[in-house]
């Protein structure tokens, strides 16, 4: 039987990112982000509910996040759902739930590409196998030359709609 751990959240960033660079290499940056959830109860009272996610990247990811997520960035990511244990002040064993990236990208005005804060991010970040390697081209190919820029053309109103056809064609 198959099985499915993903969560895709977005929301907003509540810290500025913490991170731990480690002896072999690799990198973690952990962030709270806050999903919204809006809805009228039934004295018609406008409710608003605040659910909180503790979130990790890690290695390549986690630079992107250091360098560029500030607290209150908005952010979309998917990730898979993880429970950690760990032994409280009292000495009780406790359980918390945290999310491990998988993939996110940068929403909202705090995107390089829309005037915002940061300087190069890039567009979205992956854990993923690097991109295939060019193919070789058997023969040298000239430059494609630039097209003259044309002017679009004025797209056509649609045709308005005709209901005098009756029930007929209808498969029930």
């Amino acid at each position: 039987m198959a099985s499915l751990n993903k969560v895709i959240l977005i929301g907003n960033v509540g810290n500025d990112p913490e991170v731990k660079y480690f002896d072999g290499g690799s990198v973690v940056a952990r962030v709270s982000l806050a999903t919204n959830e809006t809805y009228t109860n039934r004295n018609n009272e406008r409710v608003e509910q605040t659910e909180w996610f503790r979130v990790e990247f890690w290695n390549e990811q986690a630079k992107t996040i250091e360098k560029y997520l500030k607290k209150g960035n908005q952010l979309y990511v998917e990730g898979r759902l993880r429970t950690e244990t760990y032994t409280d002040k009292e000495g009780k064993e406790r359980f918390s739930l945290g999310v491990r990236a998988q993939t996110f990208q940068f929403i909202g005005s705090n995107r390089p590409e829309d005037g915002g804060q940061f300087e190069s991010a890039p567009r979205q970040q992956q854990q993923a196998a690097p991109a295939p390697a060019p193919r070789p081209q058997a023969q040298a190919q000239p430059a494609p030359q630039a097209a003259p820029a044309r002017q679009a053309a004025p797209k056509a109103a649609p045709a308005a709609f005709d209901n005098s056809g009756g029930d007929d064609d209808l498969p029930f």
